[in-house]
């Protein structure tokens, strides 16, 4: 079930994104995590998959319902070698600037397509659960590069 805490979830984890990524050079985007993906390409991949749910928000409004495509199962690794190709600063920006567009689009759904969209996937409406397992992971590598 969607709730308004959602709304605040999501808008805390783009302020901790913001917050993690305004000092971070870019060895330390290009760091590599313990899943071999570098901090970087982690942010492109946040940046990506609210993209996704930003296109489909606009489809669910232009069709009046939800209609997901199947493809998330290995999408993540089909784009992993696009995702490495974005430099390290712009995957960073891109992921802030699709993180606040979703947050506000998000927070400007009917009911009814927030419902539509909870009901298929919770984690396109709560954002903040994927957003912060993925920031805590980044966090967790950088404090063991200090």
């Amino acid at each position: 079930m969607v709730t308004k805490k959602m709304f605040q979830a999501n808008r805390d984890s783009t302020i901790r994104m913001k917050a993690l990524l305004q000092d971070l050079s870019d060895q330390q985007l290009l760091s590599v995590m313990p899943n071999g993906w570098s901090v970087s390409v982690t942010l492109a991949h946040l940046a990506f998959w609210d993209n996704r749910v930003i296109h489909l928000i606009e489809s669910s409004k232009k069709e009046g319902k939800v209609n997901p495509s199947n493809f998330e199962d290995s999408i993540n690794d089909i784009m992993e070698p696009f995702l490495r190709a974005i430099p390290a600063a712009e995957a960073a920006a891109m992921a802030v600037r699709n993180a606040e567009t979703l947050d506000l689009m998000l927070e400007e759904c009917s009911d009814e397509l927030l419902n539509q969209l909870d009901v298929v996937n919770h984690r396109w409406v709560d954002r903040s659960l994927h957003r912060n397992s993925h920031l805590d992971e980044i966090e967790a590598l950088l404090k063991t590069a200090d």
